[in-house]
């Protein structure tokens, strides 16, 4: 496994696996990396001959009052996950070989960027399609691996891709949690003791709303009540959002007849965590 910096680096690599016939996976990440990255880079390893991984905090998808600046950084013990799940390669540019002096060019999308995390985290999704389309031009792959948990996100590119006739598969994989249910996050890393158990009202809430769908439920804002009652028993969590969505146009339904996405966004103390479920008669 070799680890570069330079956009020229990755471009030889690519054009020599590609000289040999052999297909690329490709799994962006902001490094931080979790046993829910593993099973995104395993899953690409399944299916292509070699896997690059990227590590790049970017910094275009963070708001000014954000944790840009104490983002989690953790690169030798990425680089030893990264090596054990079979990755071939690891980009981890600096800033200024991703944004060098005079860049001015940003990708927007429009309808799905609008509404939760978009309405949440204003430009964050001009941020993400902007990294994204670069990086899947820097490592030129046959197909692009994002984490469940990171719905709106994967909505999000593969609309981008389908809009733009870039010819790459995304690939959505499902959530890792941990042994208590809480779902995997760089982020959790923030939290203190109290904070940890505090968390599981996320997945807690969310096993509530599906054991209602399951009973016959189909009124959306009586499920949306369950989970908020469910949140607000816990002193510790503050709702940033709880809805319910088409799965694929992400807009608010108010009765439950097609595929769904459950999204909720919820912080714990300081630190802001996500999380959801896909459902479907």
């Amino acid at each position: 496994m070799k680890t570069v910096k330079t956009i020229e680096e990755v471009r030889n690599q690519v054009k020599a696996w590609r000289q040999a016939g052999q297909s690329i996976g490709f799994v962006p990440t902001m490094g931080a990396l979790h046993e829910g990255h593993r099973s995104l880079m395993e899953k690409a390893k399944q299916d292509n001959d070699h896997v690059i991984v990227s590590i790049f905090v970017n910094p275009t998808q963070f708001s000014p009052n954000e944790d840009l600046a104490s983002y989690p950084r953790k690169l030798q013990a990425d680089q030893a996950l990264c090596s054990a799940a079979g990755v071939a390669l690891i980009f981890h540019p600096e800033v200024e070989e991703m944004y060098p002096a005079g860049f001015n060019t940003y990708v927007e999308s429009f309808g799905v960027t609008e509404v939760l995390e978009g309405a949440s985290r204003p430009a964050h999704f001009r941020g993400v399609t902007t990294v994204v389309l670069k990086l899947i031009q820097i490592t030129q792959p046959d197909r692009v691996y994002f984490g469940q948990k990171d719905a709106q996100q994967v909505a999000v590119v593969q609309q981008m891709t389908r809009d733009l006739n870039i010819p790459v598969d995304i690939i959505a994989c499902p959530i890792i949690r941990e042994a208590d249910g809480l779902a995997k996050s760089s982020r959790n890393s923030y939290l203190n003791p109290a904070e940890r158990q505090a968390a599981l009202v996320l997945s807690r809430a969310l096993k509530l709303a599906q054991e209602q769908l399951s009973a016959g439920v189909r009124n959306s804002q009586a499920l949306i009540q369950a989970i908020t009652a469910e949140i607000a028993s816990e002193p510790l969590a503050k709702i940033d959002y709880i809805e319910i969505v088409n799965q694929k146009t992400l807009q608010k339904v108010d009765t439950i007849d097609s595929a769904i996405l459950v999204p909720i966004a919820v912080y714990i103390g300081k630190t802001r965590l996500i999380d959801n479920f896909y459902w479907e008669e």
